[in-house]
């Protein structure tokens, strides 16, 4: 199926995915924004049962910078995803994104509806659908975490920077995380060497998303959906927000809508495997 793991974009660029895993192909886009691939891991065993190919995206990872700046714009970065499906000689891609990687694949869905044949999306914040997750919403995800040692102190910093801006505080990095130990905080430690800064400025930047042109043809995908992982029965019950405040964040993403004032950039991470 695939000669070689380097493929070139439209505009010449060169572009690189990593392959993992056995079974049919699994195209997976990145989060971050622009964060390389390498941070997703095995997808926590999911290679064993899928062929995982991961795009680095365009300025990421082993993939080429490019000579234009402006093509780090999501809705630029589709064309990239359909040279990967052509390089890959499908005709139609199960297609899978983590967290700010979900706006590109429901871009590249909305553009190319017959070439999607499963769309999964990751804690995916659907910027590209102007939906993003409010205050209130990642207040009432983060008082799940109560029973945790370190709650008592990441939880203040956390409400503050939501609802007051600010800069980062690493202290509230568990939020982003199913789960934190060890691993985890190795996991979180790689990201500044993982990503690309100029690019993560450029994903989300001004014509990026049409969102009712984008809602409008989504409506018109012909891919079954997903089952609901874990199942309705098993899931926690949410719990009701009483937040102090009422900011809502149009940048950001990660399983707890992550956002970032002007201060900070965004950082997608995923759940350890």
């Amino acid at each position: 199926m695939l000669a070689t793991p380097t493929f070139l974009a439209p505009d010449g660029t060169r572009l690189t995915c990593h392959l993992r895993g056995d079974g049919a192909p699994l195209v997976v886009l990145p989060g971050g924004p622009m964060r390389r691939s390498a941070y997703l891991g095995d997808l926590g065993g999911l290679a064993a049962h899928r062929l995982l190919v991961l795009l680095d995206l365009r300025g990421t990872g082993d993939s080429e910078v490019p000579a234009d700046p402006a093509t780090y714009r999501c809705d630029r970065l589709v064309d990239d995803v359909e040279a990967l499906r052509l390089h890959l000689g499908l005709e139609r891609m199960d297609l899978l994104a983590h967290s700010a990687g979900g706006s590109l694949a429901m871009l590249y869905a909305a553009r190319h509806p017959g070439r999607v044949a499963r769309l999964a999306l990751i804690t995916a914040t659907p910027w590209a659908l102007d939906m993003p997750a409010t205050t209130e919403d990642r207040l009432a995800a983060a008082r799940l975490r109560e029973g945790e040692p370190w709650f008592t102190e990441a939880f203040p910093a956390f409400e503050r920077w939501l609802c007051q801006g600010g800069d980062f505080d690493p202290r509230f990095i568990p939020f982003f995380y199913g789960r934190w130990d060890e691993v985890a905080a190795a996991h979180a430690e790689r990201d500044e060497h993982e990503s690309n800064d100029e690019a993560a400025g450029g994903y989300g930047s001004e014509g990026a998303y049409d969102a009712p042109a984008t809602r409008a043809a989504l409506a018109a995908l012909d891919a079954p959906p997903s089952r609901p992982w874990p199942p309705a029965a098993a899931r926690r019950p949410r719990t009701t927000p009483t937040p102090s405040c009422g900011a809502r964040c149009r940048t950001g993403s990660t399983p707890y809508g992550r956002c970032a004032p002007a201060t900070a950039r965004p950082s997608a991470t995923a759940p350890p495997p």
